[in-house]
């Protein structure tokens, strides 16, 4: 697989409705494997299309745990519950930091790489993770849900988004 470029604000692809996916195919799996490689290498716990310019609803979270990897094609928020606030970060901003309220508990229904629909719950950091990267398949950044920004002193030893 490959690392991609990532794509930094203020890129219009970043702000953009993505389209759903329709094929799953080889080419859709080597993306995917390419989004995992440009993930890890970028240190990242997420990764969405729009995030290496491609304007699609595929999206990648793996917060190092025993999930494991989560690919999220087409995905829909059907449940959410509670709330937390915590710190997040993006690849998209590089060195940006904020504390975001998001729900603490999630359910989503996606597709895997093949097509087939699966639904999947979270919470916690795995459900913070999961919805930042839904964010952007709908051109919405997580700049624009940030209660404060955080300065370096903030941010050391805490678990920080894509």
């Amino acid at each position: 697989m490959a690392v991609r470029k990532i794509i930094t604000y203020p890129a219009d692809v970043l702000e953009q409705q993505c389209e759903p996916v329709t094929v799953f195919d080889k080419k859709l799996a080597k993306l995917l494997g390419d989004m995992y490689d440009t993930m890890i290498e970028f240190d990242g716990v997420g990764l969405a299309a729009p995030q290496i310019g491609i304007a699609k609803q595929i999206a990648i979270v793996d917060i190092d745990d025993e999930s494991g990897t989560i690919e999220l094609i087409n995905p829909v928020i059907l449940e959410e519950n509670e709330e937390q606030t915590g710190p997040e970060g993006c690849l998209s901003f590089p060195g940006l930091y904020g504390e975001v309220t998001r729900p603490m508990k999630v359910k989503v229904k996606a597709q895997d790489r093949s097509g087939k629909p699966f639904t999947i719950e979270a919470e916690d950091f795995l459900a913070r993770a999961i919805l930042h990267e839904i964010d952007h398949l709908h051109g919405i950044l997580f700049t624009s849900k940030v209660i404060r920004y955080l300065d370096e002193k903030e941010l050391e030893g805490l678990e920080l988004n894509d």
